[in-house]
């Protein structure tokens, strides 16, 4: 799953749980956005570990960043409705 699809999710699981419909939101659902952006998140370590240009690098780090809060983020919403 492309990151902008997960976060896109993650984006209308939080409008739910704004509008008060948390319980359509299961955790599983949660769960395997979560494992997906895992997956890229280990993706990008071993991109990082093979990238000889520092331009890459950096670009690389970048989408790291944007994907560690990304799973904070579900961690945060899986907490939420585990309530």
């Amino acid at each position: 799953m492309a990151l902008a699809k997960s976060i896109e999710k993650l984006k209308k699981y939080y409008a739910r749980l704004e509008a008060g419909k948390a319980k359509k939101i299961k955790p599983s659902h949660v769960e395997r956005v979560m494992e997906k952006l895992s997956v890229r998140e280990r993706n990008l370590l071993e991109d990082i570990a093979a990238a000889k240009k520092p331009s890459k690098n950096k670009r690389l780090q970048q989408k790291l960043e944007e994907t560690r809060k990304q799973i904070d983020r579900a961690r945060w919403l899986k907490d939420r409705i585990s309530q």
